[in-house]
Formats: C-alpha cells, structure tokens, sequence
C-alpha cells in the first residue's frame, strides 16, 4: 500500500552559517596568518552588525592578506590587501570601512592596498604581443602609492 501523502514534513535547510574564514582567499591556499583571520573576523563582523550602513557592499568582500608595520617610535598601521577583483568596491567604501576598522584595531592606522599583476617585458600569451600598461612595474608602484 502506497501512501498518499506523507505525514513527515521536511524541514527546511538551515540558513549557511557564514564565517569570518570566508572573508580570505589566499594563493594556493596557504594558510592565514593570525592578523589576517583578526581583520576577516572584524570585516565579518561589521557585516553582520544591524546598525552597519555599508553591510551590503561588504557581503562581496574578501581579503588577500594582512600585514603589521611599525611607523615611527610608537605608530603601528595594518595593511590589509584586497584582491583587485573586489578593488572597485572597495574604494567605494573605503572612508567608512576604515573609520570601522580603526574602531577595531585601537591606536592602529588601517591601510588598503590591492593586489595587482606586474608582467614581464617578455610577456606574450596566445599571440598578443602587447602588454597592457597597467601591468607594467612602474605603472603598478605608482598605483600602490596611489591607493
């Protein structure tokens, strides 16, 4: 006997448990330095905060790396590094993230850069012989210096 309609109900899934490991993709997945999973932890967590105007544009947002630098005889800054896919949203928001940021990291300048390709002059791939000028090493410094 086949019934007809069954009396067990699936539930539904539960909602994807996101994590503040989600918010870094490193190269060849190396693992994350202990700086780098405390700024995806604070990103995560502006992101998920109700009171944030710009979670939105976070939910895209991942971060490539993360690195502490001593400026000065008592300054310390965080330069966090973006995958140049993200870039554009990120200056977007850039002002307001790092307020956010600087809020975590007390007594820390925050600094964003992104990753960029440098290519060789030799460069040829599938024929094209050209190499665009935004890969080439002095238009990739000044770019940083810009960021």
């Amino acid at each position: 006997l086949k019934a007809q309609g069954s009396s067990r109900q699936q539930a539904p899934p539960p909602p994807a448990m996101f994590s503040a490991s989600k918010k870094i993709v490193k190269d060849k997945g190396a693992a994350p330095t202990e700086l780098e999973e405390e700024v995806a932890k604070a990103l995560f967590d502006i992101e998920v905060s109700p009171s944030s105007d710009i979670k939105a544009d976070l939910k895209d947002v991942y971060i490539s790396g993360a690195k502490d630098l001593d400026v000065g005889k008592t300054g310390k800054a965080v330069i966090i590094s973006f995958p140049f896919r993200v870039w554009k949203v990120v200056r977007k928001i850039q002002g307001r993230l790092i307020r956010e940021l600087e809020k975590k990291f007390s007594k820390k300048h925050v600094i964003f850069v992104a990753n960029r390709t440098i290519l060789d002059k030799n460069f040829k791939r599938m024929g094209v012989s050209v190499r665009p000028r935004s890969r080439t090493l002095t238009s990739v410094h000044e770019s940083i210096l810009e960021d």
